[in-house]
């Protein structure tokens, strides 16, 4: 059993996308506890695929490196969050309806982009579907940095965030600058869906954001105890699912937001048992 453990981390790149994979998986599933609150799932999805203008834009003027992609889908990320929440307060449309306008238009012009790249295919689909045993230690340095961040503005307003989450009566009683805060939340989640894209993709983002969280909603209630059993949660799915990755020769992106399902079901199924029981014990 030692032995299992100990093989895969004889190899740098997998220390890497390790270390990548809990970073990820803990701003992630901090961020996530709002997601989950507020009901935001289909705008985590809608950001994460309407960044693909940016990835395109970015491999075409940076001739195929990949270090001008991060700072390109950085951009479009935060400027199609704070565009869904424009059209949706000017247009006088809900925002579920921004959201897929956006989220259509983006995504399809991310499309036309990369088809316009003769050798998208390879190039491009590591940051559709992930690739964090690709991780550099520039990329570790800048999903830290960012991740840190992310957090660091999470603690500062998490009475403000969570007062929005809880009571939006309350926020406007306490005259809470509630355009603000949700331009910075919805600023925040689309800063960690790009310092995910390496580690999971595009395609699997709102899993990250999304199932850590719900996972941990179903065993408490209070807010910071959410928070701290969604990382864990998703560091623990990342570590394992890298393990599955090296061992059963499958995608790591997959085999971690699989992982973290997995542990969601049992909770589920956990947590389901034991009502019934209670139920039949009245």
């Amino acid at each position: 059993m030692l032995e299992v453990l100990l093989q895969p981390l004889q190899y740098p790149f997998m220390l890497r996308g390790m270390a990548a994979a809990v970073l990820v998986g803990i701003v992630c599933a901090v961020l996530g506890a709002y997601v989950v609150l507020r009901g935001m799932a289909f705008f985590g999805d809608a950001l994460a695929h309407a960044i693909l203008p940016g990835l395109a834009v970015g491999y075409l003027v940076g001739g195929g490196a990949r270090e001008p992609l991060f700072w390109w889908a950085m951009g479009t990320a935060v400027v199609s969050s704070l565009g869904i929440g424009a059209v949706s307060r000017t247009a006088r449309i809900k925002e579920d309806t921004a959201i897929g306008i956006i989220f259509a238009g983006m995504f399809a012009l991310g499309i036309a982009l990369i088809s316009s790249v003769r050798s998208y295919t390879v190039d491009l689909a590591h940051f559709l579907f992930g690739d964090v045993l690709g991780v550099s230690t520039q990329d570790l340095l800048l999903t830290a940095v960012f991740g840190g961040l992310v957090l660091v503005v999470v603690f500062l307003f998490y009475k403000e965030f969570m007062i929005l989450a809880f009571d939006p009566v309350l926020a406007a009683t306490l005259r809470l600058p509630a355009r603000l805060l949700d331009n910075i939340l919805i600023v925040l989640i689309a800063v960690a869906i790009v310092v995910s894209l390496q580690t999971v993709g595009v395609a699997l983002m709102v899993a990250m954001l999304v199932t850590p969280a719900a996972t941990a909603y179903l065993l408490t209630r209070r807010l910071w105890k959410m928070m701290a059993l969604a990382a864990a949660i998703a560091a623990v799915s990342a570590v394992i699912g890298l393990y599955l990755s090296y061992y059963f020769n499958v995608a790591s992106g997959a085999a971690i937001v699989l992982t973290c399902t997995a542990v969601f079901a049992m909770v589920w199924i956990a947590t389901s048992l034991n009502r019934r029981i209670r139920a039949v014990a009245r």
